[in-house]
């Protein structure tokens, strides 16, 4: 067969200079650099990037060198189906076949097999590429295009819709995703009512879905078709308010204002029609600003990314949007081959003996390339019981013309979270966080008013300002304090109690934490209310000591001092400070019984633990010591405004900033389990470690669990590449 082959003018091989110490492993690669999608001008170049990476690591495969040796398949079976046999039958010996395109990667699958070779797929997104019985050998970090079915299942139900239509182009990607939606609707109990379909005009299927009443509307079609639909779907009127579309996300961002020959709308129509869509696109680069195995954030990728293609523009350059997938793809490899070595060397194998006959490395580095778990440049990679990659995905709508984020969906965990809606920040109760900063900002307002004397204000208006004064400082530290007070309350009502009444209290509402602020903002109103009708604030004036000014035999000075005051100043003052202080002294207690509680309703309580502090300390020194100086009204004054301006300042940065930061430099789609690993790391307490380690072991059982399901499952799929099944059992699981 190898005598009967030829080699084309296409075949490009690429050797790069032999290690004298490594042994070679070679990956036999087909990178499409022309054709139907010429995904290799961007996937080539971040594969070498990740090859070089994995070369210079010490930690992984420290004995072997990986060497690509790859082909231009023009994504065309029949130019990849001669490339395959040169592959195969030319040396060295590949051990690992990485193809791109879903045909390509369809022909090298369903041959793998017999070769006894694992394929991994960069850039295949084919349902059908997800038959484990016709492709047992296939791996892709390309999630399958059915991955868009769930996020639209969670979409529909999440807004209680139980009929939607499907508008479908007649292709095999778009039928099969289409028969994996219906099924995925029908376990959620939601009907398809309509379901309409068409090869090249969409004009009858369009005027069928109008006359069927079709509300909720999914389509599957190319670019070129999406622009032939909506031109219909703006002559029948199916668009607006009444109707919302579910499309595919990896459109041009101006698809629908492209010229196109083939229909006859303009621009705006066509931008009238499109208007208000929502689109579902598979997440191929890591939102997050994390380092995962190749110690690259996601940016830090696209940066080298770039200055490898020579500042080629982006979107001229076939497979940019999917280079991060061949970028992981080779790291699952390097991380696969390198898990296999252990196990191996225990059978008396090493990577280096693999042959097309020999099936116990193959099973090994399918074992590893079935637990592969790591976080990517794309996103964390993980593979399902198909080979397929489980991946997040982006959920867009189009307005006002252009494409806003609106969600985000986690197929591994089943977590829908929404753009700007960020859960951590939700955790925290944005609400009274928004009633500190309020009560803070009045308290900061106060301290204009404590500086005003009579030379400023009329001696009429003086009790005003004193009202002014007494108001703004004691509504600020009810609003401020009190919704910290309140956290901190409720965290400790709910998760200090014993079992059985923790279990009753779990579900914290948020109205009752609203309701707890109220009261105490009540308490304050009432009291400050029974003080000015009872006793209002007056002017009073104290005099000191006259005095001669030098040079003035008949001149006398006599100092005055304008205080606001009432006639039982010192009971309401007790009054108010017993009230504060108790609290004060309250919230320090609580927040010193739950330093140590890990709680997702309310995560930022040890942040509002600290702040209390710094209330409670600043405003115990405060409150004597302006009475102590109340003749001195340039001292007062200063330790007063300063008092509340540190206490304010410290108490918004140590809640606000670690959120902002958060924000700014991690991004808000970081996930909880990462954030508690983070900011567990930082503590030394030994209730959080305990609870920590039993999360670790936890995942640790959930993947020896994983291994042995995937295990036995491979036992039962032995058949498809294995024609003694009992000698490839014994193999696999030899007797102790």
């Amino acid at each position: 067969v190898r005598d009967s082959l030829t080699r084309s003018s296409t075949l490009l091989p690429s050797f790069p200079l032999q290690s004298s110490s490594k042994k070679k492993l070679y990956i036999g690669a087909l990178f499409p650099m022309s054709g139907g999608w010429p995904g290799g001008q961007a996937c080539l170049p971040s594969a070498q990037m990740a090859l070089d990476l994995v070369n210079k690591r010490t930690d992984i495969l420290p004995d072997y060198e990986l060497e690509l040796i790859h082909y231009d398949s023009m994504c065309d079976p029949g130019e990849a189906t001669k490339l395959l046999y040169d592959l195969l039958y030319t040396e060295p010996i590949k051990i690992v076949l990485m193809p791109g395109c879903s045909s390509v990667s369809t022909l090298v699958a369903e041959a793998a097999r017999m070769w006894n070779l694992i394929v991994l797929s960069y850039g295949s997104s084919s349902p059908a590429l997800s038959n484990r019985q016709r492709f047992p050998t296939f791996f892709r970090t390309h999630p399958s295009a059915t991955l868009h079915n769930p996020t639209r299942v969670q979409l529909f139900q999440k807004w209680k819709w139980t009929k939607i239509a499907t508008i479908q182009q007649t292709t095999e990607v778009f039928t099969s995703t289409l028969d994996d939606l219906e099924e995925r609707v029908r376990e959620a109990g939601i009907e398809i009512s309509v379901r309409q379909s068409f090869l090249t005009d969409p004009a009858v299927a369009v005027k069928n879905l109008k006359r069927q009443d079709a509300r909720i509307i999914v389509g599957l079609f190319y670019e070129t078709e999406a622009r032939k639909v909506f031109c219909e779907v703006y002559k029948e009127k199916l668009y607006g308010k009444k109707y919302v579309w579910f499309l595919i996300g990896w459109y041009a961002d101006n698809w629908f204002k492209i010229k196109d020959a083939s229909i006859n709308c303009t621009v705006e129509q066509m931008t009238e029609a499109v208007e208000g869509h929502v689109t579902t696109e598979i997440v191929m680069l890591n939102p997050e600003t994390v380092r995962g195995a190749s110690k690259l954030t996601s940016q830090e990728f696209l940066a080298q990314l770039m200055s490898k293609l020579g500042g080629k523009n982006p979107e001229e350059t076939g497979g940019f949007q999917e280079a991060p997938l061949a970028y992981d793809a080779v790291w699952a490899l390097a991380l696969a081959l390198n898990k296999t070595v252990g196990p191996l060397k225990a059978k008396g194998h090493r990577l280096e003996d693999f042959n097309y006959n020999n099936r116990d490395i193959t099973v090994e580095i399918y074992r590893a390339m079935n637990t592969s778990s790591f976080e990517g440049v794309s996103g964390h990679v993980v593979f399902d019981a198909q080979g397929s990659r489980m991946a997040w995905t982006l959920i867009e709508q189009l307005q006002g013309g252009s494409y806003k984020k609106i969600g985000y969906y986690d197929s591994t965990k089943g977590n829908l979270s929404w753009y700007g809606n960020d859960k951590y920040i939700q955790n925290s109760q944005p609400y009274l966080n928004n009633m500190t900063a309020v009560g803070c900002m009045m308290a900061l307002a106060a301290v204009f008013p404590l500086g005003i004397d009579g030379l400023h204000v009329h001696r009429r208006q003086f009790p005003v300002v004193c009202q002014f004064r007494l108001w703004l400082l004691g509504l600020g530290f009810s609003i401020a304090y009190g919704s910290m007070f309140t956290k901190i309350w409720w965290v400790h009502a709910v998760f200090t109690k014993k079992d059985e009444k923790k279990d009753k209290r779990k579900h914290l509402e948020p109205w009752k934490l609203y309701a707890t602020v109220g009261v105490l903002l009540c308490i304050d109103i009432l009291s400050l209310i029974i003080w000015q009708i009872l006793d209002p604030l007056h002017i009073t004036v104290e005099k000191f000591t006259r005095e001669a000014p030098k040079g003035d035999l008949d001149v006398l000075i006599q100092p005055l001092l304008e205080h606001c005051s009432s006639e039982k100043m010192t009971t309401w003052l007790g009054v108010v400070y017993g009230y504060k202080g108790l609290l004060l002294l309250l919230g320090i207690f609580l927040a010193y019984e739950t330093k140590s509680i890990s709680t997702e309703k309310i995560n930022d309580h040890r942040a509002v633990g600290m702040a209390i502090y710094n209330v409670a300390v600043l405003c115990m020194i405060t409150a004597p010591v302006t009475m102590i100086l109340s003749s001195q009204q340039d001292a007062s004054f200063a330790f007063a405004s300063l008092a509340i301006v540190f206490s304010v300042y410290i108490t918004l940065v140590v809640l606000f900033v670690p959120k902002m930061r958060r924000l700014i430099t991690r991004g808000e789609w970081q996930s909880d389990a990462q954030e508690t690993m983070k900011t567990g790391s930082s503590t030394n307490n030994n209730d959080e470690e305990k609870s920590r380690q039993l999360e670790r072991e936890n995942k640790e059982l959930q993947k020896i669990i994983q291994e042995v399901s995937q295990a036995l499952s491979l036992v039962t799929r032995l058949k498809t590449f294995c024609p003694d099944r009992h000698a490839c059992v014994l193999d696999m699981f030899p007797p102790e």
